[in-house]
């Protein structure tokens, strides 16, 4: 499962390699572009409550579960609803301790990041057809950004564009932050971060995860930003199957 604002598409770079050793279900999640719109009433559990919809949908009544960010904490909250056989979560939202206002910054970056590139999406397909382009589109998810191909980045320009439900996922956040039943997580769980992520920064944006889950798996990646999926893709998706491997 991709990130706030992002698109299923984020994992186009991964998705060969999962599909040669698995049956690969990549949502794009409710209010994202896409995706189905957000429901009228509150949100509470919807964007969870889709994703088993569409698990239902695709067959599987439990699976090997990877999400990034936001996608990265639906992984968490469907493990806890027992449809997880294991989780690896890149970078995943609502670590922050109890304590730590900065996720409120974080919000706020995400209402400037969606107007900056609301207004730039039309212009997409030129702004990405030159190397400092590409550099830019990119920055906020990966390091490295040479083997992303642009046509690939200028999606997910329009993608943070079209996410429709931003400003009501990101109010809900602020006003609800991130609820998770972690005694219920009881399959292995894997957590990967970056070490250069410019969105949820290594360790402060993990602390809330660290007590939560001492015993996971945790890995981290060393120069690497918010998306280790488009970063270094190869090392991203070995991460997964290695972790998956029965």
């Amino acid at each position: 499962m991709h990130g706030f604002t992002d698109t299923w598409r984020t994992w186009e770079l991964v998705l060969p390699a999962l599909e040669r050793r698995h049956d690969v279900l990549a949502p794009t999640l409710m209010g994202h572009a896409g995706g189905p719109p957000l429901p009228d009433g509150p949100l509470e559990e919807a964007l969870a409550d889709a994703v088993e919809r569409a698990m239902d949908d695709a067959g599987f009544a439990t699976a090997h579960v990877a999400g990034n960010s936001l996608g990265g904490y639906l992984a968490l909250q469907l493990a806890a609803r027992g449809r997880a056989r294991s989780v690896v979560a890149l970078a995943p939202g609502g670590g922050w301790a109890e304590d730590d206002d900065s996720y409120l910054e974080t919000l706020a970056q995400f209402d400037t990041m969606h107007e900056l590139v609301t207004r730039l999406a039309p212009r997409a397909e030129e702004l990405v057809s030159r190397p400092e382009g590409r550099r830019r589109s990119a920055e906020m998810m990966a390091e490295r950004w040479e083997h992303i191909p642009p046509e690939l980045l200028a999606h997910l320009m329009r993608g943070v564009a079209g996410c429709t439900g931003m400003h009501e996922m990101n109010d809900h956040a602020r006003r609800n932050g991130w609820p998770l039943d972690a005694e219920r997580v009881t399959c292995p769980v894997r957590i990967v971060w970056g070490t250069a992520d410019r969105i949820l920064a290594w360790p402060r944006a993990a602390e809330r995860y660290r007590a939560l889950f001492p015993h996971a798996d945790w890995v981290e990646l060393d120069g690497v930003g918010h998306g280790p999926q488009l970063d270094v893709p190869l090392e991203a998706a070995e991460l997964i199957l290695g972790f998956t491997a029965p």
